[in-house]
């Protein structure tokens, strides 16, 4: 598995420009509310989820995004109700641990096995925001670079309207 120093050089390889920023470890979208005031652009959460079929899917969302995860499967194209993948899955095939969660993992599927989902709300963002590889630093990448990124390492990514605006309104 990739460590964070080579994801760093694989972005540079690229011709990627980023900005990383250090911090206290993060495990949740909460937990990272502090940080607000240091990082500029699109906040993300970040879900590792599988269909009943066993594929595997990343969404990345606003960190405040409504995702009602009962109809996600119907725009993701995934084979009934998706759920939560295991932090086995995760390490093994994303090679990240739970609370790094990030599209980032992606150099570490070479196969392909996960689906990146990108919201679009969070792509018109100057700027997007994801841990590298590791819970203590953000970084900060144009969604252009991460779109050329992820496409480097073998995944198309689908980007939508994956957000729930209905939920998102009930929650108000």
């Amino acid at each position: 598995m990739a460590t964070r120093t080579e994801l760093m050089g694989y972005l540079e390889a690229l011709g990627v420009e980023t900005r990383t920023i250090e911090h206290p470890a993060v495990f949740t979208v909460a937990e990272s509310a502090e940080l607000r005031g240091r990082i500029a652009g699109g906040k993300s959460k970040n879900l590792f989820l599988k269909d009943r079929k066993g594929r595997l899917f990343l969404l990345s969302a606003e960190d405040d995004a409504a995702i009602d995860l009962k109809r996600l499967h119907e725009k993701l194209g995934a084979q009934g109700r998706l759920s939560f993948a295991s932090a086995q899955q995760l390490r093994e095939v994303w090679g990240v641990e739970p609370g790094s969660v990030t599209p980032f993992g992606a150099i570490n599927d070479p196969g392909g096995r996960v689906t990146v989902a990108l919201d679009a709300a969070l792509m018109a963002h100057d700027m997007v925001n994801f841990h590298p590889l590791e819970n203590t630093a953000t970084t900060a990448i144009a969604p252009g670079d991460l779109v050329r990124f992820l496409r480097a390492t073998g995944h198309e990514p689908m980007v939508g309207a994956f957000a729930d605006p209905a939920v998102a309104e009930a929650g108000d």
